[in-house]
């Protein structure tokens, strides 16, 4: 996509994704891979900066006898997902209503 993602729609695609089932690296970087080209090494720092605000933990389960690490949303990280769901909305809006013409500048 030609448009940037910045680290906080990042952030919130995390979430969004974990929201919907605890998930691993790899798994959360490929669905965000669908509008965003970020590397495991870009993804992984947002994990534990999320992880140390308290809005994800990590619990590891074997999968093909290898150990994976999962994450999964605490109970602030669903308010943070809330907030950040209505922010979002909030911001969509203004952007279409640019777009469409529904919202101009006042002028001085």
């Amino acid at each position: 996509m030609y448009f940037p993602t910045s680290s906080l729609v990042i952030e919130f695609l995390i979430l969004a994704i974990i929201e919907k089932e605890d998930s691993y690296g790899y798994d959360i970087s490929q669905t965000i891979k669908l509008i965003a080209n970020i590397k495991e090494s870009t993804l992984y720092p947002i994990l534990k900066k999320l992880e140390k605000a308290g809005y994800l933990t990590t619990y590891s389960q074997e999968y093909q006898r290898r150990k994976r690490k999962y994450y999964t949303l605490t109970d602030d990280g669903r308010a943070q997902l809330i907030y950040l769901k209505d922010e979002w909305a909030s911001y969509t809006e203004t952007v279409d209503g640019i777009i469409t013409g529904r919202l101009k500048h006042e002028k001085d």
